[in-house]
């Protein structure tokens, strides 16, 4: 049975005043914006015997930046005309209400733990074209149990149908499984890790755990790294790369 059941108007929302900064779409002919759409091409480009369809965005602990390359990279697949997903799959620390001020607190939460809701229900519009959303919706007292539920399984197989790429924005591997569950069911993982916060016996510890799971890990994204002018920049080089100083979520 499909989990689209009928077609719902989708919220239009506006992007940014609070939540993650959104500088593909606040400075979109900037120098950073170009570097998102390199650390998108690479993206691509990562696998010449498969086309991504869902990708998950974690790291070994929190305020490493991950929601807001998440969030970036998303609208970068957008514009390039991609019919792109991102999901906040982090039902802790949720951003998507905030960044793209959606005011219907329901999302993937509703979705998991009420019956017959449709996903189209929990999906919404953006103002950017072809990026939609879909928020984690309250917080739940059983996380993992939901991420790791059959129906979330089926989520992530009827969204990748539906989409030509779903994003989600994962909590850090340290704090929960949830990534880690995650990890098992979508095509590639990244790694976001953060200069002068991220501790290497924290990210080895991150990657042991991912490898556990055998989640295939596509590459990381160094963070918050100054070029020799000075600034801050971006990019993604196959398991080593850089964006620049940005927001902390």
């Amino acid at each position: 049975m499909s989990l689209f059941k009928k077609k719902k108007k989708h919220l239009e929302t506006t992007t940014m005043d609070y939540g993650v900064r959104m500088i593909t779409v606040s400075k979109s002919g900037s120098a950073n914006t170009e570097q998102f759409n390199t650390i998108r091409t690479n993206i691509e480009f990562s696998s010449a015997d498969e086309q991504f369809k869902s990708i998950m965005l974690t790291s070994s602990m929190a305020s490493e930046g991950k929601s807001t390359v998440a969030a970036n990279l998303a609208v970068s697949f957008a514009r390039q005309g991609k019919k792109t997903l991102l999901v906040d799959s982090d039902l802790r620390r949720p951003t998507l209400n905030a960044t793209f001020s959606i005011a219907d607190p329901k999302g993937l939460t509703n979705f998991l733990t009420e019956k017959d809701m449709p996903a189209n229900a929990v999906i919404y519009k953006t103002t950017v074209d072809n990026l939609s959303v879909m928020p984690s919706g309250p917080v739940p007292p059983n996380p993992s149990e939901l991420i790791g539920s059959r129906k979330m399984a089926g989520l992530i197989k009827a969204l990748e149908d539906n989409f030509d790429l779903v994003i989600y924005d994962a909590p850090p591997l340290l704090s929960v499984t949830d990534a880690q569950l995650i990890s098992t069911r979508v095509d590639g993982t990244v790694l976001v890790v953060r200069e002068g916060k991220t501790e290497k016996e924290a990210l080895r510890q991150a990657v042991g755990l991912l490898n556990h799971v055998n989640a295939k890990i596509i590459g990381t994204i160094f963070n918050d790294v100054k070029g020799s002018s000075g600034s801050g920049y971006y990019g993604y080089y196959g398991y080593y790369g850089y964006y620049g100083k940005e927001d902390k979520k």
